[in-house]
């Protein structure tokens, strides 16, 4: 990644742009309909993409308004952006996260952003016209009863799948073209790429079996996994991990114990989507001859801008994180480092050590087996 910085910000928003003070003071002069508005904030630039479901968008100019019902997507947005500043509404989910990790450090307006959609990314329109986005994006493929009452409305919809580490390329593509900087989507595109050909190179050279791991979630008495068929089925192999739950088919990915014990995994990161921590699973009596409990490799995943275990920005974060616990032996301990510089090239965000250690959850995982490696 280029290590051009366009701003340098700790702990405040940049001022607004042009584009977006322009909407507002058309909003405040008492605009009657969403094309006055359009109208108003046009720089002449037309910008045509075309989503993930194969649907062509026009837009009069870069947008200065989004609104996103897809739950990780703002902290992707917001990294193509450098800036919080065009983000009017997002998911209860996100608003949950932003209030709790670095996201709502580093954009502090995160926390307070108005909630447009809940778990079933189910639109609230009325919502939805009073923010009057350039441009909602939504999933595009769940079906049109989350696209058509936005569309009805009269806002144009970005439609995006998710899964794959080339949906999250096309994500920031996308993100890019709808604000007027493709130039800032290659360059992420590229550092991915790139930290993709480093993480398979390190893995290529770690002889040995790979260890058995999975990723784990668990609520109250309920446990669930991840399946191969989602974005796990792909980082696990690439960081050098067997992934134990290859053969879950369930949606849910509801598992009992038992089916943990008969795993054995002798490594298990815990799901950041939870409140559980490497101490719940270690005060369960039933897993007490689970490798990975006996050996105390039992981590929650981190939180920075957002969850590090889904597809984001911070993936190649995460794939080193992954890959450095699986494979303890690593002498170059530069992960607080590489945390470091991705937050100022992202975010334009100067984290402080105090920071990078809430990012990787120390408070819960600093007496776990080789989490001193990432201690400062």
């Amino acid at each position: 990644m280029s290590r051009a910085r366009r701003f340098r910000r700790k702990g405040r928003a940049p001022a607004l742009t042009a584009l977006t003070l322009t909407a507002a003071l058309a909003l405040t002069v008492g605009c009657s309909s969403r094309e006055e508005v359009q109208d108003s904030a046009s720089t002449g630039e037309t910008i045509t993409v075309t989503d993930q479901r194969g649907k062509t968008l026009t837009l009069d100019g870069p947008a200065a308004k989004v609104a996103f019902t897809v739950m990780p997507a703002p902290s992707i947005f917001a990294a193509v952006d450098r800036s919080y500043d065009r983000i009017v509404g997002i998911n209860q989910s996100t608003l949950t996260a932003n209030q709790g990790g670095m996201f709502g450090k580093m954009f502090p307006a995160s926390k307070s952003t108005e909630v447009i959609a809940g778990s079933d990314f189910v639109p609230n329109v009325e919502t939805v016209t009073q923010l009057n986005p350039d441009v909602v994006v939504q999933w595009g493929d769940r079906g049109p009863g989350v696209t058509e009452p936005l569309e009805a409305a009269g806002y144009p919809v970005l439609g995006l799948e998710y899964g794959t580490q080339e949906d999250l390329e096309a994500w920031i593509t996308l993100f890019s073209e709808i604000i007027g900087k493709p130039e800032r989507g290659k360059e992420l595109v590229d550092w991915q790429h790139d930290e993709l050909a480093s993480i398979r190179k390190t893995v290529a050279s770690q002889p040995g079996p790979r260890p058995r791991a999975m990723i784990l979630s668990k609520t109250g008495d309920t446990f669930s996994t991840t399946s191969p068929d989602g974005y796990d089925g792909f980082q696990f192999p690439l960081v050098g991990a067997d992934l134990v739950s290859k053969g879950v088919s369930s949606d849910s990915g509801q598992i009992n114990p038992e089916q943990i014990i008969a795993w054995d995994p002798q490594v298990i990161m815990l799901s950041g989507f939870d409140k559980s921590t490497p101490a719940d699973i270690y005060s369960d009596a039933r897993f007490a001859n689970v490798a990975a409990v006996k050996e105390k490799r039992v981590y929650k995943t981190p939180l920075g801008a957002y969850r590090w275990q889904v597809p984001s920005m911070e993936s190649p974060l995460m794939w080193q994180w992954m890959n450095r616990l699986l494979y303890p032996g690593r002498t170059d301990n530069t992960l607080r480092s590489q945390v470091r510089s991705a937050f100022d090239d992202l975010y334009g965000y100067e984290i402080t050590e105090d920071e990078i250690d809430q990012v990787l959850r120390v408070d819960v995982n600093r007496d776990a087996a080789n989490y001193d490696q990432f201690l400062r």
